[in-house]
């Protein structure tokens, strides 16, 4: 019920602006600080009227914003602050809930450091933290996704890529939980993915990733020419992913990704489809710009 709740609020935020238009972008905030390297979809606002979104900041100074909550509506988005309460991380670049776990997340750094976060309130408390398995020299990771199916999770998670010398590695693993809180991965497989847009020398080919709940795999992409951009962004369909009843994760990549929309002058660095919907949040990271967040028909 949940989730038809939070799809039935959205429809009243979605506009009818084709992908790109700027006018359906919100303001989260104005400077380097303020911008969305991640986000994870927390439930429907508290009064109906759009839905609460937890999205992570890439700072890397102690006391710096790690986390806030945004309440996304047709008009505005709200944004509050979310208390980081335990070891502080540098560099967040991804967050997703966790399926099954109410209130609890794990959020991603670049570098491959991993924590479960348990989210009361205003206040995220770190549970556990560990490194993903299998780093390649040279990784940096923006994403990260879970999949729940057949009664067995799974995570999804890239090293982003650079244009033409280094595209994305998808990598794909079982996902279990130690008694006392710690991800566990299984068996990892790779693919390797380029981005059909941006089409550019520092392309980013993987900046997000989400997983629909009929397991269409989505990513965001982005090009970034320095601090103040000029900045471009694409939403592709990638592939797929199914788990099965023993747990074995299979992830099947496009020959040619399906580009669903195309978005100039902004830096997509988190994508996420809403269970139950076919709706997106995005949400950039737009350097010394700020960021913003959209609602989209994307899913």
């Amino acid at each position: 019920m949940a989730w038809l709740t939070a799809a039935t609020a959205l429809m009243t935020v979605l506009g009818t602006a084709p992908a790109g238009a700027d006018g359906a972008w919100h303001r989260t905030g104005g400077d380097v600080r303020s911008g969305v390297s991640g986000l994870a979809y927390e439930g429907p606002a508290g009064d109906g009227t759009g839905v609460n979104a937890l999205v992570v900041h890439d700072n890397k100074g102690s006391g710096q914003q790690r986390i806030s909550r945004i309440t996304h509506r047709a008009g505005s988005d709200d944004v509050s602050p979310v208390t980081w309460d335990g070891p502080e991380p540098v560099d967040l670049e991804a967050i997703e809930g966790i399926p099954g776990m109410p209130g609890e997340y794990l959020a991603l750094t670049a570098r491959g450091i991993v924590y479960r976060l348990k989210v009361t309130g205003s206040t995220a408390t770190v549970v556990d933290h560990s490194p993903l398995p299998s780093i390649g020299e040279g990784d940096d990771f923006e994403s990260f996704a879970l999949v729940a199916r057949n009664g067995k999770l799974a995570a999804l998670w890239a090293d982003r890529g650079t244009g033409d010398s280094r595209p994305a590695t998808l990598y794909a693993a079982p996902l279990t939980f130690a008694s006392w809180g710690q991800p566990r991965f299984g068996t990892v497989t790779r693919r390797t993915y380029r981005a059909a847009h941006p089409a550019v020398a520092g392309t980013r080919h993987i900046s997000d990733i989400t997983v629909t709940d009929s397991g269409r795999i989505v990513v965001s992409s982005a090009a970034d020419a320095g601090d103040d951009g000029p900045f471009d962004s694409a939403v592709s369909e990638a592939g797929r992913v199914a788990v099965s009843a023993d747990g074995k994760v299979r992830v099947t990549l496009a020959t040619a990704p399906a580009v669903l929309g195309t978005f100039p002058r902004y830096k997509i660095e988190a994508v996420e489809c809403l269970p139950a919907s076919a709706d997106a949040l995005l949400g950039t990271d737009d350097e010394n710009l700020g960021g913003s967040v959209r609602a989209m028909a994307l899913c």
